[in-house]
């Protein structure tokens, strides 16, 4: 399975200008076919990039809470204000360390 490449495997501390806890990257899988697969691209990644350390997690699936008060504006921000939201993918430098890292293959927008 080939990596979408719209995220930084490298970062260790959030994506791109976001960091913290609440943006670091993880892989979360329900069962062992999942987690399989999720070894396996990460693994590939790990290939891809000798040189480099790959550390997102593969974390086991737990409970989900969906997004409630004020917090819902932050949900399909880039649906909701196109604008605003490539201003910030620029500014925050998110599509040119995409590009960096994933060259050509870089999601370049989200559909």
């Amino acid at each position: 399975m080939q990596p979408k490449p719209f995220f930084d495997p490298f970062d260790d501390r959030g994506q791109f200008c976001d960091k913290g806890p609440s943006y670091l990257s993880a892989i979360f899988v329900a069962n062992d076919k999942e987690r399989a697969i999720a070894e396996k691209t990460k693994a590939d990644v790990i290939t891809q990039f000798p040189n480099k350390d790959v550390v997102i997690p593969i974390l086991d699936a737990s409970t989900f809470y969906p997004i409630k008060g004020d917090e819902i504006g932050h949900q399909d921000f880039y649906k909701k204000s196109p604008v605003r939201y490539k201003f910030y993918r620029w500014n925050c430098g998110r599509d040119q360390r995409l590009k960096e890292i994933w060259g050509d293959k870089a999601m370049g927008k989200i559909k």
